[in-house]
């Protein structure tokens, strides 16, 4: 029940984030209630696609769709004031990523694939949406950059799966993950830590 309300918490979170995102680029309602909708649920669908997990949750739960493109259009009214709460969207999106990591890696393992599979599984659940968000917005994804993003996601799977392993008690093992996750990633934040970068500027010819 908790991780389903951080699950809605998440996916707000991010439409939210998506809609700021679509106002940089000048979308149009549509495009913003799209882009939100796209940014929130496409990693759980890329998951699904790609592990044959059917129906797809949006196909499922059609109020996910309600969810998203609500908040993505509420933001158009609220866009002003969005600046003040930058640090409060930060923190939810730290905790959307943990969250849809950890469901991935419980998708996984319902289908019975192998552990690394299944820490890949909650990776693109937590990251895709995002990456999907900046190929249509036209920018260099973020999970492509130097950010701790990716990384704080597998870190955040191995460590949920690896107290399961351990036979852990679940809610404990989900809590630990969680909290690690995401610590990890807003001091990763506020610390800028980063990736190293691949530099790579000398002229073939």
């Amino acid at each position: 029940m908790l991780l389903h309300t951080l699950y809605l918490v998440g996916i707000v979170a991010e439409a939210m984030t998506a809609a700021l995102a679509a106002g940089r680029r000048s979308m149009d309602w549509v495009g913003v209630a799209l882009l939100g909708c796209v940014t929130a649920l496409g990693g759980g669908s890329a998951r699904d696609v790609l592990l044959g997990n059917y129906p797809l949750a949006w196909v499922k739960h059609p109020e996910y769709l309600a969810f998203t493109a609500g908040a993505a259009l509420l933001t158009i009214l609220i866009a002003r004031v969005m600046h003040h709460l930058r640090w409060a969207f930060l923190v939810l999106d730290a905790v959307g990523l943990v969250a849809f990591t950890i469901i991935g890696c419980d998708v996984g393992l319902r289908m019975g694939v192998p552990v690394p599979i299944a820490i890949v599984a909650g990776m693109i659940t937590g990251c895709v949406g995002g990456v999907l968000r900046d190929v249509l917005c036209n920018d260099v994804p973020l999970l492509f950059r130097a950010e701790l993003y990716a990384s704080v996601s597998v870190l955040t799977g191995a460590l949920y799966l690896g107290g399961l392993h351990l036979g852990l008690a679940h809610d404990l093992v989900m809590a630990i993950a969680m909290t690690f996750g995401m610590t990890l990633r807003i001091l990763a934040i506020w610390r800028k830590w980063n990736m190293p970068k691949f530099i790579y500027e000398r002229d073939l010819h």
